[in-house]
């Protein structure tokens, strides 16, 4: 349960990072490099998200379920 709640909470994060991202991309005159940072860490979370569910899937954490067609 607190690896499920870990990844919603990253993926809120990284919504909110490309939220921020697209008003950035509107109110700013060019100048700032405000966009290219919120960009950046929404790159490095999904970098990051990825990695641990990698990890997690080998070290046991998670498990795929079968999928089994319905009769």
């Amino acid at each position: 349960m607190l690896v499920k709640a870990f990844v919603i909470l990253v993926l809120i994060a990284i919504l909110a990072s490309l939220a921020s991202g697209l008003v950035f991309l509107m109110r700013d005159s060019g100048d700032s490099d405000r966009l290219v940072r919120a960009l950046t860490i929404r790159i490095g979370l999904s970098f990051a998200l990825f990695l641990f569910l990698l990890l997690a899937f080998a070290t046991g954490l998670i498990s795929p379920h079968p999928v089994v067609p319905p009769q």
